[in-house]
């Protein structure tokens, strides 16, 4: 197992251009397997260790660690900004909120905030039915939803994301109603900032971009790896919710719109 330790010291990381590159992926003449079996592996490895209850942090950040190296030997580049503001929390539990684009921004969570942030995630409840994936999300303490009742929804998040943020654990919500490599404001829920305001929290908006996986069209899960869509993770500084939180969640919306365009404009730039 790679070495446990966070791996990033500043506000920002950036692949560098000398990062190893895999001679098998090359020889497999790029072709997708290449990741996908070594994204198993890991994946299998981590659910394991959950199902023994040996899951720590240290372990999964060690994982999600593998899962970003992955990554940059298949030739992605990683850059990641506003790590100083998950510093700045400095143990203070927030609600972290932001867009969802593939699966890989479940693979690489640990890796680039863990270290700095003790959290767990909001997921639907169908994802508890994955053999090894419900291992994982039970030892993080994940809070799962039906995504069927609204209402009822709300009342789990409320319950026992306000018991997880009182003893001092971070919560992520994608409020998005499933992963989409285009952001749509109009499902962009306001469940976070609800759950942020009852619980006497603040919101820390991120952005990220994630689309070097893409999602499949027949298998969702097994869809094209891109190396050259780069990997973007951007944290915003906490903020209190006030009012209603209507303001914010604009905010909120509008820092993921503007990352998205300007990361964008990046790769068509390079074109």
């Amino acid at each position: 197992m790679e070495q446990s330790s966070y791996l990033f010291a500043g506000d920002s990381y950036d692949t560098p251009p000398d990062a190893p590159k895999s001679v098998w992926y090359r020889l497999l003449l790029k072709n997708r397997w290449y990741f996908y079996v070594n994204n198993f592996g890991i994946f299998c490895r981590t659910g394991r260790c959950g199902r023994r209850g040996e899951l720590t942090k240290e372990r999964q950040i060690s994982y999600s660690n593998e899962n970003l190296r992955l990554v940059e030997r298949c030739g992605g580049k990683v850059h990641l900004r506003g790590l100083d503001n998950l510093r700045a929390l400095d143990g203070r539990p927030v609600v972290l909120i932001g867009n969802h684009m593939s699966l890989l921004e479940t693979a690489l969570f640990h890796s680039v905030a863990r270290g700095l942030v003790d959290f767990t995630f909001v997921i639907k409840q169908s994802l508890m039915e994955v053999p090894f994936f419900r291992d994982i999300m039970t030892s993080l303490e994940a809070i799962p939803i039906g995504r069927a009742n609204p209402r009822d929804d709300l009342k789990a998040v409320f319950e026992e994301g306000g018991k997880l943020l009182a003893s001092g654990r971070s919560i992520i919500i994608f409020p998005q109603s499933t992963r989409s490599e285009e952001f749509d404001p109009e499902k962009f829920n306001s469940i976070g900032i609800k759950l942020a305001k009852r619980s006497g929290v603040p919101v820390l908006p991120f952005a990220l971009k994630t689309d070097f996986l893409g999602n499949g069209r027949y298998f969702r899960d097994l869809g094209p790896v891109r190396p050259e869509r780069e990997v973007w993770f951007e944290f915003g500084a906490a903020r209190e919710v006030a009012g209603n939180g209507q303001e914010l969640q604009q905010e909120i919306i509008a820092f993921i719109r503007e990352r998205l365009k300007e990361w964008r404009s990046r790769e068509t730039g390079r074109k």
